[in-house]
């Protein structure tokens, strides 16, 4: 059984990895760590576990994680770097669902996620965790960066786009939308359920910290400058992320549908919808899958791509287990065979 070791385990993408791993027929949850409640069962903070495992949360150091095979770090930015080098030396695989090894410039990281970078060093060593784009070289990774639940979901809506070239790169536009529990499980007054609940806005319109990592990973496909347009909104839900994404063509000609599907055809977590369909995020709910639609409306030179994931699955700890799966040599969607939630 692969040992797996979890720093963080209070928080929602914790849990959600708990949740995946305790029923993951090649993986014993050895580890789970939270300085706040050291000595407490996880099934007594969390009942969902009871049955599942009778571990205790114990503190985030190396003498506690120095048994495991892997390591997951579900914690805020700025504490998978302070440990991951000491882990990487002791040959344990580091899967980080935070953002400390994303962007591969430590100064823009820097300023994005306003702190110095704690093991600059290890950034090109890190691979971006989205296996769409990134599958052969997270089978050779000893450290990877999870993207986040808006990139993951910007990003499979415009690759097909980009990597082929038939939309004009300069003037993309994603406007998206984000459950609740996307802000993690802490106390803040935009959460709250009189304030969130029968409620919609946008925030960071001026710069969110994810449009580095977009960009980033929207260049590296299309190997020329992309300018984006990210406006996030907070939606009076639970769980899901919808992505309504706009670009112009460049070649209309081209069958966007076609395109689409060639290229995920292989893919089992991406599933393009038939035309004049339109996904929804209760269906991917509790699933490691997203869902797109393309449109064209009207027949103009303009391309419409919604995409749908749930936040804390394909777009964090669903995933990370996904890459977990291709960094062992396990069947990529072992352990993820799951059916959304409906309704």
């Amino acid at each position: 059984m692969i040992k797996v070791g979890i720093v963080g385990g209070t928080g929602y993408t914790g849990i959600e990895l708990l949740r995946l791993l305790v029923l993951h027929p090649e993986v014993s949850v050895s580890v789970v760590t939270s300085r706040s409640d050291v000595g407490l069962r996880v099934d007594m903070l969390y009942p969902s576990m009871r049955g599942h495992m009778d571990q205790v949360f114990v503190t985030p150091d190396l003498d506690n994680l120095k048994a495991c095979d892997v390591v997951f770090f579900a914690t805020p930015n700025g504490v998978a770097m302070l440990l991951a080098e000491e882990l990487l030396q002791l040959g344990i695989k580091v899967i980080d669902l935070s953002a400390d090894f994303r962007i591969q410039d430590p100064v823009l990281w820097a300023k994005w996620y306003g702190q110095s970078h704690a093991c600059p060093e290890l950034i090109s060593h890190a691979v971006y965790g989205l296996p769409e784009i990134n599958r052969e070289l997270i089978q050779e990774a000893s450290l990877v960066a999870c993207p986040g639940c808006y990139p993951t979901a910007t990003q499979l809506g415009f690759l097909p786009l980009l990597e082929t070239g038939v939309v004009d790169s300069s003037s993309l536009i994603a406007d998206v939308k984000s459950g609740v529990s996307g802000a993690g499980r802490v106390a803040q007054v935009t959460a709250l359920m009189s304030e969130a609940g029968e409620s919609f806005s946008a925030y960071a319109v001026s710069g969110h910290r994810h449009l580095p990592e977009i960009t980033q990973g929207l260049e590296s496909v299309s190997n020329q400058s992309v300018k984006l347009t990210f406006v996030p909104h907070l939606t009076p839900m639970v769980r899901g992320i919808h992505a309504t994404l706009y670009a112009r063509l460049v070649d209309e000609s081209v069958d966007l549908q076609a395109l689409f599907e060639k290229y995920y055809a292989e893919e089992v977590f991406v599933d393009v919808l038939a035309p004049d369909s339109y996904p929804k995020t209760s269906n991917v709910k509790g699933s490691n899958r997203c869902h797109l639609a393309v449109c064209r409306p009207q027949g103009g030179d303009q391309v419409v791509v919604l995409s749908v994931i749930d936040n804390l699955v394909k777009g964090a700890a669903g995933q990370a287990v996904q890459n977990m799966n291709l960094m062992l040599g396990l069947p990529e969607d072992q352990g993820l065979k799951l059916v959304g939630l409906y309704p």
